[in-house]
Order: structure tokens, then sequence, then C-alpha cells
């Protein structure tokens, strides 16, 4: 998808690597003078939100929260160089990084 091009509204099929181009194309000037710890704090903030629409909130709650989280967390993936879509598949794509398998068999005491 390039930047001038747009997905139809309501479509969930969205690609990694296409939301966070999404993001940058939309708020990476901001992001950017914002820099890594302050929109760290965004993230954080939202973090919060989501921990309460999770305790108490209605469905839709908790589907805006986690939209916002990710999208903060890709907003400081942009302003890191980080590629996510990279990042996700280097560390996940082979199966879980403790044991190796596609449906974990770790330990519950230990990570994941």
């Amino acid at each position: 998808m390039t930047s001038s091009e747009q997905r139809p509204p309501g479509n969930p099929n969205v690609a990694v690597h296409e939301f966070q181009q999404l993001i940058r194309t939309m708020y990476f000037e901001k992001d950017a003078a914002r820099g890594v710890d302050g929109t760290f704090m965004w993230l954080m903030e939202e973090i919060g939100e989501l921990a309460a629409a999770l305790r108490e909130g209605s469905h839709e709650d908790k589907m805006e929260e986690f939209a916002d989280v990710l999208a903060w967390l890709t907003t400081i993936a942009n302003v890191a160089e980080v590629d996510l879509a990279a990042a996700i598949t280097r560390k996940y794509g082979a199966g879980c990084p403790g044991c190796g398998k596609f449906t974990c068999v770790c330990a519950d005491s230990g990570k994941p």
C-alpha cells in the first residue's frame, strides 16, 4: 500500500507493516518532535486506560484502548527506527523464544 492509497473503511486485515506506515504517515512529524521519552509517557497513560477498561469497561472500551496502546507502541517504534514486522518475525517467527515450539510448552513459572 503506497501513501497515496487508502484502505477501505472497516477492513480488518491490516498487516503490521501497513499499520506502522499508516501511523508514520499520520503522525511522524509530531512524534519525532516529541521523541521517545515523551512518546513513552503517552504509551504508559494509554496502558493505564487499558487496565481500567479491562477491569470495568465495555467491549467497545477495551477495543478502543487496545488500539490506542498498539498505536502508541507503533509510534515509539517509528521514532526509534524499529521495523515492527521484522522485530516480530525475528523474535517469534520460529516459535516461542523459550522453547522453540509454536504451541508453547514452557513452564508456567517462567516467561512466557
